[in-house]
Protein backbone atom coordinates (compact mmCIF):
# COMPACT_ATOMS: atom_id res chain seq x y z
CA UNK A 1 0.00 0.00 0.00
CA UNK A 2 1.68 3.31 -1.09
CA UNK A 3 0.11 6.31 0.24
CA UNK A 4 1.21 9.51 -1.86
CA UNK A 5 2.02 12.62 0.34
CA UNK A 6 2.94 16.08 -0.70
CA UNK A 7 3.80 19.44 1.03
CA UNK A 8 3.29 22.84 -0.53
CA UNK A 9 6.33 25.05 -0.92
CA UNK A 10 5.05 27.30 1.82
CA UNK A 11 4.75 24.50 4.50
CA UNK A 12 8.01 23.52 3.53
CA UNK A 13 9.20 27.43 3.84
CA UNK A 14 7.39 27.56 7.18
CA UNK A 15 9.37 24.47 8.19
CA UNK A 16 12.47 25.45 7.81
CA UNK A 17 12.01 28.92 9.17
CA UNK A 18 10.90 27.19 12.32
CA UNK A 19 13.63 24.38 12.43
CA UNK A 20 15.77 27.54 11.41
CA UNK A 21 14.23 29.52 14.71
CA UNK A 22 14.51 26.43 17.02
CA UNK A 23 17.73 25.83 16.48
CA UNK A 24 19.40 29.77 16.85
CA UNK A 25 17.65 29.45 20.09
CA UNK A 26 19.12 26.24 21.50
CA UNK A 27 22.18 27.52 20.22
CA UNK A 28 21.82 30.79 22.02
CA UNK A 29 20.69 28.93 25.28
CA UNK A 30 23.81 26.65 25.67
CA UNK A 31 26.36 29.30 24.41
CA UNK A 32 28.66 30.81 27.02
CA UNK A 33 27.37 34.14 27.18
CA UNK A 34 25.78 36.48 29.70
CA UNK A 35 22.02 36.40 30.37
CA UNK A 36 21.48 40.09 29.16
CA UNK A 37 23.36 39.27 25.81
CA UNK A 38 21.28 36.32 25.14
CA UNK A 39 17.69 37.69 25.86
CA UNK A 40 18.78 40.01 23.37
CA UNK A 41 19.73 37.92 20.86
CA UNK A 42 16.63 36.00 21.70
CA UNK A 43 14.80 39.11 21.15
CA UNK A 44 16.46 40.13 17.62
CA UNK A 45 16.11 36.35 16.60
CA UNK A 46 12.29 36.60 17.57
CA UNK A 47 11.54 39.60 15.64
CA UNK A 48 13.00 38.75 12.31
CA UNK A 49 11.35 35.37 12.76
CA UNK A 50 8.19 37.47 12.84
CA UNK A 51 9.10 39.18 10.05
CA UNK A 52 10.41 36.37 7.60
CA UNK A 53 6.72 35.24 8.40
CA UNK A 54 4.83 37.39 8.04
CA UNK A 55 6.40 38.51 4.25
CA UNK A 56 5.80 34.50 3.97
CA UNK A 57 2.41 35.11 4.74
CA UNK A 58 1.82 37.90 2.75
CA UNK A 59 3.54 35.66 -0.28
CA UNK A 60 1.41 33.24 0.05
CA UNK A 61 -1.71 35.04 0.56
CA UNK A 62 -0.73 36.76 -3.17
CA UNK A 63 -0.02 33.61 -4.94
CA UNK A 64 -3.52 32.77 -3.90
CA UNK A 65 -5.25 35.52 -5.25
CA UNK A 66 -3.46 35.09 -8.17
CA UNK A 67 -4.51 31.40 -8.47
CA UNK A 68 -8.28 32.12 -7.61
CA UNK A 69 -7.90 35.04 -10.71
CA UNK A 70 -6.46 32.57 -12.96
CA UNK A 71 -9.01 30.41 -12.42
CA UNK A 72 -11.74 32.84 -12.85
CA UNK A 73 -11.12 33.62 -15.95
CA UNK A 74 -10.53 30.30 -17.10
CA UNK A 75 -14.50 29.26 -15.54
CA UNK A 76 -15.64 32.01 -17.17
CA UNK A 77 -13.86 31.33 -20.86
CA UNK A 78 -14.99 27.89 -20.36
CA UNK A 79 -18.40 28.77 -19.23
CA UNK A 80 -18.43 31.45 -22.33
CA UNK A 81 -17.93 28.03 -24.97
CA UNK A 82 -20.08 26.33 -23.02
CA UNK A 83 -22.91 28.68 -23.14
CA UNK A 84 -21.67 29.14 -27.18
CA UNK A 85 -22.08 25.31 -27.21
CA UNK A 86 -25.68 25.39 -26.08
CA UNK A 87 -27.26 28.13 -27.68
CA UNK A 88 -26.26 26.60 -31.10
CA UNK A 89 -27.59 23.37 -30.07
CA UNK A 90 -30.99 25.02 -28.96
CA UNK A 91 -31.00 27.17 -32.62
CA UNK A 92 -30.36 23.48 -34.10
CA UNK A 93 -32.68 21.93 -32.40
CA UNK A 94 -35.54 24.60 -33.16
CA UNK A 95 -34.44 24.23 -37.13
CA UNK A 96 -34.62 20.73 -36.72
CA UNK A 97 -37.83 20.78 -34.68
CA UNK A 98 -39.69 23.09 -37.45
CA UNK A 99 -38.47 21.35 -40.52
CA UNK A 100 -40.19 18.07 -38.82
CA UNK A 101 -43.53 19.99 -38.27
CA UNK A 102 -43.40 21.39 -41.99
CA UNK A 103 -43.81 18.07 -43.84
Amino acid sequence: MSEERSCSPASVALAFIIGGALGASLALLFAPEGGRQTRTRLRDLATDVKDRSTDLAEDVKGRVEDAIGTGREIFEEKKAILTAAYQAGKEAMGRERDKLLER
